[in-house]
Order: C-alpha cells, then sequence, then structure tokens
C-alpha cells in the first residue's frame, strides 16, 4: 500500500472543530474596521519576484533565505507573497488608488516563508494587514495605535504592551548606520554570525538581536533616537503626545527597527509575555518611500499586520476563545415516506426560523443509530419522524442536553415551540 501524503511542513489543515474561532476573530477585526471606515482589498497570493525584492530588500532574511519561489511556463520568477503590504502598494499603484487621495485599506489571508517551524511561526501563516495612504501627520500614525488597542479591549486581552520607536528619514538612517558600523567593528569579536552578516548587509538589525551575550554592546551602542532629523522629532513627539491624551501607555524602545527595509518614521509592536520567543502579536509603522520606490508617485503610507496564528493562541491562553458552534435539533426519520416528508419539513422550518441550525440526518440507519448522531452532534434537542408521527401529522421532540420528557406537537406547534427555545435570528 501507498504511504499517505501528509500536509507540508509548517502549512496546516484548519479543522472544523477549529473553524468557529478564526471566524469569530475575523468578525471581530471585520466590524472593528468598518468602524473606522477601511475598505478590504484581496490581492493575488502569487506576484512578481521582483516586487518583494525591490520592496522588502534583497539583503533581508526573507528576500535571501525564506521566499517561495518558481518559474512560471513562461520562464517569469514569481513568489508566493511573504507579506502583504507590498502587494497592496503594487495594487494601488497599479489600479490608480494612491495618488492625490486618501485611502484607509485592509485584507486578510495566507502568507508564505521558508522558516524553520515552531510554536507561533509555521511556513504558511495568516495576517490581517492594515494599510493607509496620503496621511502625512502622526493623526493616522495614533489612529492605528488606538484601533489595535481598541481591538484588544473587545477580545478581552489585557496581558500586551506597546513598544514604539522612530527610525527618521532615509538620509538620516544613513547617516546613523555609518555610525553604528563603525561601532559594531569595533566589537566584533562578541557579536554571532548572524550580526556579523548583517553588518554588511542590514546592521539596524543587530540591535534587535535576542543573543543574551551581545545584550551589553547593544545597549552600548549610538541610538538612533539621538541622530533623527527635524521633522521625524516632530513627528515622534507628536505621536506621543496624541498617545498620552487618549491614555495608552508605551514604551519607547530604542532598538526597536522591524525586519523590513521600506520602514521609515514611527515603527510600533504589540507584545505579550504569554507566548515565549514568539511574543509580537502585531506590528506596523510608517513606510513613506515605499510607493515610490515601487514605480508610482510620492506617497505618505502608513499600516501594520496582525498574526491571526499567534493572536488566537494568546486568545486560547487566557481562555477566550467561543466554544464550538452546535447545532439547534438534529432531525431523525426512519421510514421511507418520513425520511421524504422529514426534508421538506427541514426546508420549511429554515425558511421561517432565520437562525435555526438544523442537521437533518441522512444516510439511514436504525432508529437507535441516529440517536446516537443527533448525541454526538451537541444539537439541543433531536426531531423524531417516523410513520406514526407522518401519520398523525405530528413530530417527537426529545432534550438531549437536560432532563425533560419527551414530547409532541404539531407541525404548526412545533414552529411557535423553537422560536420560544430561542432558537432563531433576525431576518437579513
Amino acid at each position: 500500500m501507498s504511504k499517505t501524503i501528509q500536509s507540508i511542513r509548517g502549512m496546516h489543515d484548519i479543522l472544523p472543530e477549529q473553524t468557529p474561532a478564526w471566524q469569530y476573530l475575523e468578525s471581530t477585526v471585520r466590524d472593528l474596521l468598518a468602524g473606522y471606515g477601511y475598505q478590504e482589498i484581496r490581492m493575488p497570493i502569487v506576484e512578481m519576484t521582483e516586487l518583494f525584492a525591490r520592496s522588502i530588500g534583497e539583503v533581508t532574511d526573507i528576500v535571501e533565505k525564506e521566499m517561495y519561489t518558481f518559474e512560471d511556463r513562461n520562464g517569469d520568477s514569481l513568489t508566493l507573497r511573504p507579506e502583504g503590504t507590498a502587494s497592496c502598494v503594487r495594487a494601488g499603484i497599479q489600479h490608480g488608488l494612491l495618488h492625490n487621495q486618501q485611502q484607509r485599506l485592509w485584507y486578510m489571508g495566507p502568507m508564505f516563508r521558508h522558516e524553520r517551524p515552531q510554536k507561533g511561526r509555521y511556513r504558511q501563516f495568516h495576517q490581517i494587514g492594515v494599510e493607509t495612504f496620503g496621511i502625512e501627520g502622526p493623526d493616522i500614525d495614533a489612529e492605528l495605535i488606538m484601533l489595535t488597542a481598541r481591538l484588544w479591549r473587545r477580545l478581552g486581552i489585557s496581558d500586551v504592551r506597546l513598544e514604539i520607536n522612530s527610525l527618521g528619514s532615509l538620509e538620516a538612517r544613513a547617516a546613523y548606520r555609518e555610525r553604528l558600523v563603525d561601532y559594531l567593528r569595533g566589537h566584533q569579536d562578541v557579536l554571532d554570525e548572524d550580526s556579523r552578516r548583517r553588518l554588511e548587509t542590514n546592521p539596524l538589525r543587530v540591535l534587535d538581536s535576542k543573543n543574551l551575550a551581545m545584550k551589553d554592546v547593544i545597549a552600548g551602542a549610538p541610538q538612533l533616537l539621538d541622530h533623527l532629523d527635524a521633522e521625524s522629532v516632530a513627528h515622534f513627539e507628536g505621536l506621543k503626545q496624541r498617545l498620552d491624551t487618549a491614555g495608552i501607555v508605551y514604551v519607547v524602545n530604542p532598538c526597536l527597527v522591524r525586519g523590513l527595509d521600506y520602514y521609515s518614521r514611527t515603527v510600533f509592536e504589540w507584545i505579550t509575555e504569554s507566548l515565549g520567543a514568539q511574543g509580537t502579536i502585531c506590528a506596523g509603522g510608517r513606510y513613506d518611500g515605499l510607493v515610490e520606490q515601487l514605480g508610482g508617485r510620492a506617497t505618505t503610507a502608513a499600516g501594520f499586520a496582525i498574526g491571526l496564528e499567534r493572536l488566537l493562541a494568546l486568545l486560547e491562553e487566557h481562555g477566550r476563545l467561543p466554544s464550538p458552534v452546535a447545532p439547534h435539533v438534529y432531525l431523525v426519520t426512519f421510514g421511507e415516506r418520513a425520511e421524504r416528508e422529514g426534508l421538506l419539513l427541514a426546508e420549511r422550518l429554515r425558511n421561517v426560523l432565520p437562525g435555526l441550525r438544523l442537521v437533518m440526518n441522512c444516510g439511514g440507519g436504525s432508529f437507535k443509530a441516529q440517536m446516537k448522531r443527533a448525541d454526538r452532534s451537541a444539537a439541543e434537542l433531536a426531531l423524531i419522524l417516523g410513520e406514526d408521527e407522518v401519520d398523525a401529522g405530528e413530530i417527537g421532540v426529545k432534550f438531549l442536553r437536560r432532563e425533560e420528557d419527551q414530547r409532541r406537537f404539531s407541525q404548526d406547534q412545533l414552529e411557535a415551540f423553537l422560536r420560544a427555545q430561542c432558537f432563531t435570528a433576525p431576518s437579513a
């Protein structure tokens, strides 16, 4: 017998008992974003490789080691998207959404990176991304942070902290980069292999190292905040003032640099201690130069991304996941006439009772076997329809989750009974 085919390492199935939690989280975010005036955009999961090389940076870990890249039949180099911002910018430029306009956009879906799988980090992972365009001041930075703070409140999450920093302008960062490289070269004996490689390609990422052996070297490094241009200082002060006014607690972390080349000025992360090493559940900031870098006209931009797997893990850690959604009733039929009548009855009940969750037994089976299925479904009630009930124009009702005598109703009475059990919802 041939070996069964398994899912690819780091790419997981989301099973039926797990999807209610995903739906709850997705709908909560969707409703929140609508309340702030954000509109959904949906982009392809495959893009030209050049898009990510030009936006993320050719010397970043993502482009160098983690992207799923392949040639199609035309010889074009294509890549499964490793993040969503570049795709959103590409779509905005292509469809004329950005120039001299303000846009508030969001998207949701899978991303792909060939990383070492571990808890909270997978090769196919899911993000909700929020992007804004054409809004220059620190007010939009503050709105993005306040929006995420409201999301944590709606989800009942309190074990998070906000860290912020400013990377300044590209020019200020280039000057700072030279000072940082000079400093780090004087401590190369302490740097680990990754940091020595980044010293030549992306030295700011050295500041983000979690290697405890480098802690003192990183603490003694020149701070980017001391080398910002005047406009970036004013922008950062404006952001802090707005967060203070809103009562949002934050920590200024001068080592917060983010892993993508396109960030400038504001960067921020929401971090939890409940998930071990993979503690960042939301990260973002400004990327004012990216639209022009990808061929559009200069447009200011800011946004963030939320990792859904990590956020779901945090909700589970705190017991905040919703219970699985069970059917209200399970319709048991026995006899050919009863089966035909049952199908019609099920449709009739769904018509008159919007929101009713009714499972119709299909595939036959003895009365005992059908009742076992009804019980396993976690339904509240079993509706029982046999030949006798069809002849009498009635239906039996058996309570599966509480001690009450079995009852019989006419079909008209059944509608009123089910309505009284609150197994309904307003019509759409």
